[in-house]
């Protein structure tokens, strides 16, 4: 592909490949997908849930951007390491005083 100048360009769609950054089994797992969506979303970062309810052996993941990828699993190890407390503590940063 060339620009106007006659420059060769590569393709930037490849960055916009959708990754799987998470990937949970169960009961759980469509309300872990969610949270993981939403934390991700709430830091600019698209994200969309795949799944097949129709079987629900099947895991339910979450995908992102591939060039957002890595700062997507650095966000998601950060919630899993802060834990319920750390969700808690988030939330009522959100609240009104």
């Amino acid at each position: 592909m060339e620009d106007e100048t006659g420059q060769q360009v590569t393709n930037p769609s490849s960055g916009l490949d959708l990754v799987t950054v998470f990937e949970s089994y169960g009961m759980t797992a469509e309300m872990e997908a969610m949270e993981v969506q939403a934390i991700l979303e709430l830091d600019g970062i698209p994200a969309v849930i795949v799944s097949t309810s129709m079987y629900p052996s099947l895991p339910y993941q979450v995908r992102v951007p591939k060039d957002r990828a890595g700062q997507a699993l650095a966000l998601i190890a950060e919630a899993q390491a802060a834990g319920p407390a750390g969700a808690e503590e988030a939330e009522r940063g959100t609240e009104a005083p």
